[in-house]
């Protein structure tokens, strides 16, 4: 498969503005997008996927799609499948906190060390995925 006709992977990160593990779902988003696969990713505003908006359904349901879940209420899930899309993986940040527990995180409006670490591990994991989905 060329780099013309690959479908790029959509990201979906959670958008719990103001909550730690937010803020490192979005920051593993931006490490993917921007460093680890920035030819093969695309980021989805989670806030259009509530809204209705036909071009943000569109990318979830034609193709595959990562949902960065920072709690239990998996917005991030549940707003996919209710535009129509199955993600291809769903990855939560507290189950890099579980396996991490040095890492804790201080700060939401600016991620310290533990946090831009915690988000970098998130990010390599999920960047294999993205390696297997292409």
């Amino acid at each position: 498969m060329t780099d013309a006709t690959r479908k790029r992977v959509m990201i979906v990160p959670c958008s719990g503005i103001g909550k730690a593990y937010g803020s490192v779902g979005r920051e593993a988003m931006y490490t993917l997008l921007e460093d680890l696969r920035p030819d093969v990713t695309d980021a989805v505003c989670l806030s259009l996927l509530t809204l209705g908006d036909a071009d943000a359904q569109a990318q979830v349901r034609d193709q595959p799609t990562i949902t960065i879940d920072g709690c239990p209420s998996a917005c991030a899930k549940v707003n996919v499948e209710a535009a129509g899309g199955k993600p291809a993986a769903e990855y939560r940040v507290y189950d890099v906190y579980r396996t991490h527990r040095d890492l804790k995180v201080r700060s939401v409006s600016e991620l310290d060390d533990a946090g831009r670490t915690m988000a970098r591990l998130l990010a390599e994991e999920i960047a294999a995925k993205v390696d297997e989905l292409q």
